[in-house]
Parts: C-alpha cells; structure tokens; sequence
C-alpha cells in the first residue's frame, strides 16, 4: 500500500499519552501528566500554551469542543460562543449583505468559548490547580516562543488591514525561530489562574470586547457563561462505536459517513481508486444538505439516522457531483489519555486562519470569525440572531469498543473536510487495522468548494477533488475515470489538516501519531 507509506512510525507508550500540533504544547500536557495531572489536566495544558504558540489556529479568542471518556463513559463539552444581544441579521441585509462577512467585521464574533470551556472541564475533571495548569503557557507568552514556520507562512497572507491590527504578532514572527512575546495573553492568563472565568471574560479582556463591539455585546453576554455539557452523538461502525459533538458541530457527517461505508464495505487496499470513490460519494451523500439543515436546534440523531439509511443513494459506480460545502479552516485538535485511560479529545479554533483579522484591544487576543457559519436568510434556521450559536465545522472524534472501553481519541483541523479526513483515518484505523501513523500520514483526497474551503456544499458547480502528491497513483487515474474532477496538491500539504490519533491497542498499550502536515506537531508518551 504505497499510499500509506509514513515518514515516520508510531510512538508507544504504556502509561500515558498526548498529540498536538505544537511540540511545545505537547511538552506543556506531559508536564501536566508528569505532575500527576490526568487527560483533562494534560488537555487543557496543551491548549493554553498552543492558545499562545498557534494564534494563526486557535486561541483565547475562539471556541472550544471536548469529548471526554472517564473510564465509564463519553462526555461531550459544547463550548462554542453566542451571537451577542446586539446581533441583527435585517441590519446586515439592509447593508446589501447576502451573506455573513468573513473578517474585519465584529459581528462575525460570536462570545469566545475557549476559556470557559477550560473552566467547565477543570471543575467537571480536573485534578491540578489550573493556575499549575496555564502555567508553561503563561511563561511562554511572557518569555517568547519561537515562530512556526506555518504562523510565519500565515502572516505572510495578511492583508494590509490586518497587518496593521495583527502587528504585535507581525512585528516579531518575521522569520522561523522569531521570538515572539504576547504580554497581554500573558495578562489574561495570569487573570484566569487567579479569578477564573471572571477575570477573563469580566476582566480586561471581556471590558476590551465590549468596547470593540459597541453594542453588540451586553454585559450579560459576558457575565453568563455559554458553555454546556450535552449528551454525544454515536453511531456503530467498524466494529466501534464512534462519539462526535451533536449539532451545532457537523459532527454528524462523520459518523453518517462512516456508518455508510460501512455498510457497502471499502476494497481491502486503500490504494485502490474505488476505496477513494467510494469513501467521497459516502462523504457527499452525508454532506451534501448540510447548508440546510444543520443549526444549533437540530437533532444531530435524526440527521444521523437519515444519512445511515440512506445508503441506496451512494453511487458506487461514478462521481455523483452533487454540490456539497467547503471552506478551509485553521483550527487546532489535540489529544490526550492518561495511565487510567481516561481520554479527552480537544478541538479548539478560530475558524480561518487569525479569524476575524480583528483582536481584543486590551490584550492583542485575536478573535475568531465563527459568525461565519449564519446565514442571512430570512426565516433560515440558522439565521443569525442573539444567543444563538452558529453552525461549526469543528468535529471531535472518539471511539469505544463495543464493551465501552476506550479504543482511540482521534480529530483534525480543515473546516468542511473535518469530516471527509476523519472518514479517512478512522476507516484506515477501524477498518483495515492500520497503526495510527500510517493512518494520520497516508496521502488523503478532500472535496474542496471553488474559492474559501468553507463553500464545498454553497460553491456554484459543486466540488470538485483534491488529492495530495503522496497518495496513491491510482487514484488519480481511477477518480477521473469515475467522473471526478481532480487536482492534485503538494505531498503532506496543510490543506488536508492536521490530524492526530491515540489508540489504546489490545494489550493496553498506547499508540499514538501527530500530523507531520503541522510541521511541528508531536505525539510524546510516558
């Protein structure tokens, strides 16, 4: 399987594990570990100091979702921000908007969800005082972190706007190895360690956001927080049972997609162009409505059970080109599971790139755009109005076997393609019996909208294929003989996310692999 090749093998460890996108985030969770903290401890470490180290991903500006098993059972974290009280769809109309901005405009930003996420998850789980918890994040904004070359990379797309507002970060990230000081992340950071949620969001962050927003959030929009446990999502397949956020996450079309392929059964080589075929007309025929249906009052199980019974409707044969959604995304997923094999799997976003190209006055936290997600249809179902949340491509996955122990933590970053990758890996993983590296490392396919990676189900057309220089050759060949239209990209290019696995393998041991897509992501055990 040629596909599958991985430029690096699996790491095993028999006590305890964490995978990030950024070795320093991944040090920060084993130092949690290592201090006799747990998966959640070692979670939410790992994403303060990413919150820090990634702001081209994620950060104390975005939103959060966690899937948590305790050793009994799946918990599922909805920590995705509301639309302020002063949010008004008919004012965006009235402006000759048909559809939400994309940056440079406050009102794609919902309330932040991050940092009230880590507090629900500390109080629900945690074991170390947080202030112990934030602390290699706190040191690494007040001391300087060396530039990624994908935040250098990022910078480098900014516009002249953004480059003016975002200049804490641009004026140092000149380079790979830049030193990068966030004194005002640092602040904020330091607030959540001594007051809590309250010091953030009723602090300096919160007075900054209000001012930017100038209306748009009320007090109470800060005071209460939004974040809330909800019952996850869960379908059987490849002899699992897979668990993912219920709606407003998208997580839905994983498990459809999963549950679709499934049924039809993949060839046994993932190199063949009809495993290729098949898996992206299973993803199309669960996606391809999602613009219409999903919003944050759906019935992520009704949805669900409409997807894994319509398995007539996947063309085994030829590309069906049914016009689906896309637009990318850069997000941060992160993965732990301690020596009790309690497992957490974290995603944590701004949904493109510094999102909104906005920050936070006070402390330079840049803002995510989530807001994205409304429509401005009228009488749309997820229109944008106060407190609501809007649709997120953000989809965190786990699985159990069928006896409800732990089996893997696994997710991605890729906006739309969320879904389509971790169809990907977890039938590699689930299905073929693949190690988590060749899993997370062999060559993928994702359907891709005409302009933003957020328009796969809206592009005009439909969607057409991307393939990474890596995969297999037959796919190219085989995918067009079928009717798809297929581009090829660069080997182990970002476009096809950044996903990492852990997997507890049959003797208790763990397996794990980060995405060398990050470039410097890591898995490290203990």
């Amino acid at each position: 399987m040629a596909g599958n090749t991985a430029p690096f093998s699996s790491t095993r460890a028999p006590g305890a594990m964490v995978a990030s996108a950024d070795q320093l985030a991944t040090q920060a969770g084993m130092s949690a570990l290592a201090r006799g903290g747990n998966a959640v401890d070692a979670a939410i470490a790992t994403n303060a100091a990413i919150a820090v180290t990634g702001p081209h991903l994620c950060g104390l500006g975005g939103d959060l979702y966690a899937l948590v098993h305790d050793g009994h059972g799946v918990h599922a974290l909805n920590s995705t921000g509301k639309a302020g009280s002063g949010s008004d769809a008919a004012q965006l109309r009235a402006e000759g908007l048909t559809e939400m901005p994309f940056r440079h405009d406050v009102r794609i930003v919902t309330v932040p969800g991050c940092v009230d996420g880590w507090i629900a998850l500390h109080e629900r789980f945690g074991r170390l005082p947080i202030a112990d918890l934030l602390a290699p994040a706190i040191q690494l904004a007040e001391e300087g972190f060396p530039a990624s070359p994908l935040l250098v990379g990022a910078i480098a797309a900014l516009d002249d706007r953004a480059r003016e507002t975002l200049h804490e970060l641009v004026s140092q990230a000149k380079r790979p190895g830049a030193i990068v000081r966030r004194p005002g992340v640092g602040r904020a950071l330091r607030a959540i360690a001594e007051h809590g949620r309250d010091g953030f969001y009723l602090g300096e962050f919160g007075n900054g956001l209000r001012t930017l927003g100038n209306g748009l959030y009320s007090d109470d929009d800060l005071r209460v927080p939004s974040v809330e446990w909800v019952a996850p999502l869960s379908q059987a397949a490849f002899h699992r049972v897979l668990h993912t956020i219920p709606p407003n996450s998208q997580g839905y079309l994983t498990l459809g997609a999963a549950a679709l392929v499934d049924q039809l059964g993949p060839p046994s080589d993932p190199d063949d162009a009809q495993w290729a075929h098949l898996l992206i007309e299973a993803a199309t025929v669960a996606g391809h409505d999602r613009p219409s249906v999903l919003h944050d009052r759906a019935d992520g199980a009704a949805l669900l059970e409409r997807i894994v019974r319509d398995v007539a409707a996947v063309n085994t044969v030829s590309a069906s080109r049914v016009p689906t959604p896309s637009l990318d995304g850069d997000t941060t997923y992160l993965c732990t599971v301690d020596d009790e094999r309690m497992g957490v799997s974290l995603i944590q976003s701004n949904a493109s790139g510094f999102g909104s190209w906005l920050v936070e006055p006070n402390t330079q936290i840049n803002l995510h755009n989530r807001g994205l997600g409304f429509s401005l249809e009228e009488g749309h179902p997820a229109e944008l109005a106060p407190g609501r949340r809007p649709p997120h491509t953000l989809s965190p996955a786990l699985a159990t076997n069928r006896d409800g122990s732990l089996a893997a933590v696994f997710g991605t970053m890729g906006g739309d393609g969320q879904p389509q990758i971790l169809l990907q890996v977890a039938t590699r993983l689930f299905h073929h019996g693949l190690s988590p590296a060749e899993a997370v490392n062999a060559g993928r396919w994702m359907l891709r909208g005409p302009v933003t990676g957020f328009d796969t189900w809206t592009g005009r057309g439909g969607p057409h294929v991307i393939v990474e220089g890596h995969a297999s050759p037959d796919w190219l060949e085989g995918l067009e003989q079928r009717g798809h239209e297929v581009r090829v990209l660069a080997p182990y290019d970002s476009a096809f996310g950044h996903a990492h696995a852990i997997v507890v393998e049959p003797d208790g041991m763990l397996a794990g692999a980060a995405d060398p897509r990050a470039r410097i992501g890591s898995v490290a055990g203990l």
